[in-house]
């Protein structure tokens, strides 16, 4: 070989099958800081439809609290016993809280089956996210990512539940006042003003879902990253208080979210009478 002839280098693969690029990546991973990832990281798939940890996470609260209703159902009594009475407190605490809103039992009582879902799963939603394992237990596929997330911290999972919530309220609404009474809300062509009302009215529905689902992600997620770069920094005792505050935080968001829901569906079941409906109103 002459001497101004150039040898050309492959880059041979390691034992791994990986390159060493790729390798270093690794590593620099591995002995970096704390594992944070802004979305949800797939574990497997169903055909081209990615499960994620989130997924997972919130399939299993799910399944665990349709069966503990289920369970709960069969044995509720007469005369309350000591769980029972714990159950009935707080659905009391509930519908004191929806009273204070809707301004009536009856309506308090036919809408608690919504409300109190919102409420209990988004909680624990993002209470499971601090249980031990949650985000330490990493699943070793496609990339390493932890097995279980907190749905709550995946924008994926606000966004559907804030959809779902949105257009379930605008069922209700449609059901309590009529499906085309309800519906001049968003289109009004009696006039210039209330059309353009309409179109405002419209907006705000869009709205409503992108600020449910960013307020809870923002507040989940900042506090997953919170508590890993704690942990990470001073992982004995220091994590504490940090903790038991996204608890509180955790709670307090639940109650944000289905509160908020609860101020819509309000809105969604009043019928709003226009100038024209009040002049055919029978005086008192």
């Amino acid at each position: 070989m002459s001497a101004g002839q150039e040898t050309p280098i492959k880059e041979m693969p390691t034992e791994t099958g990986l390159s060493a690029e790729t390798q270093t990546t690794q590593v620099e991973h591995e002995g970096g800081g704390p594992h944070i990832s802004l979305k949800a990281e797939p574990i497997f798939h169903i055909g081209s439809f990615a499960v994620t940890n989130s997924l997972i996470l919130a399939t299993l609260i799910l399944v665990l609290f349709s069966s503990i209703a289920i369970f709960a159902r069969k044995k509720i009594k007469i005369i309350p016993g000591k769980l029972q009475n714990v159950f009935e407190f707080f659905l009391e605490f509930i519908l004191d809280m929806m009273d204070s809103v809707l301004g009536d039992r009856r309506k308090s009582e036919k809408y608690l089956p919504l409300i109190a879902t919102i409420f209990i799963f988004v909680m624990f939603s993002n209470w499971f996210g601090l249980l031990p394992g949650v985000g330490s237990i990493m699943f070793y596929g496609e990339e390493t990512a932890p097995l279980l997330r907190a749905p709550s911290a995946d924008l994926n999972f606000t966004l559907a539940l804030a959809v779902v919530t949105v257009l379930t309220v605008n069922l209700l609404g449609a059901f309590a006042i009529g499906a085309f009474r309800y519906a001049g809300k968003f289109l009004n062509f009696s006039n210039p003003i209330n059309f353009f009302v309409g179109i405002i009215e419209l907006v705000s529905e869009g709205a409503r879902m992108i600020s449910f689902s960013f307020r809870l992600f923002g507040n989940i997620f900042a506090g997953e990253v919170l508590l890993a770069i704690v942990g990470f920094l001073a992982p004995y005792l220091v994590p504490l208080p940090f903790l038991f505050l996204e608890v509180f935080v955790g709670a307090i968001q639940a109650l944000i979210f289905s509160m908020l829901a609860l101020v819509f569906v309000a809105i969604a079941i009043t019928d709003h009478h226009g100038p024209e409906d009040a002049k055919h109103e029978p005086a008192h």
